[in-house]
């Protein structure tokens, strides 16, 4: 399996975990990424309440909620990969992680948001 994708799976779970407790408690803690992201979770959840507003974070899965701020991390704030490779490996990470249909939340709400800002 690509690095990269076990890369981001270590990131998705120890956000998962950070969203139960706190970040002395992540399975991954030497995982550099992850408190990038966790400095910008209350922008990251503002992107995410504006283009999901039918959800509210606390009804989001844990799992979906973890992949998202993971994708607009990357797509925002970090710009190292192509947009179509961030939202392709979101959505595989759902499929792979998260439930039947959460996937296709997913890439709503990513289209969304590059639709909107340009992305």
């Amino acid at each position: 399996m690509d690095q990269r994708h076990l890369q981001r799976i270590k990131i998705v779970q120890n956000l998962f975990a950070f969203s139960y407790s706190s970040k002395n408690n992540l399975p991954h803690p030497v995982e550099a990424k992850t408190p990038k992201i966790i400095g910008k979770l209350e922008k990251i959840d503002e992107f995410i309440k504006k283009y999901a507003p039918r959800y509210p974070l606390d009804n989001i899965a844990k799992t979906d909620l973890s992949i998202l701020r993971l994708s607009i991390y990357e797509l925002i704030f970090e710009h190292k990969n192509p947009k179509k490779v961030v939202i392709n490996e979101a959505v595989d990470l759902a499929k792979e992680l998260s439930g039947e249909k959460s996937y296709a939340f997913i890439n709503a709400v990513l289209g969304k948001l590059m639709d909107q800002l340009k992305i």
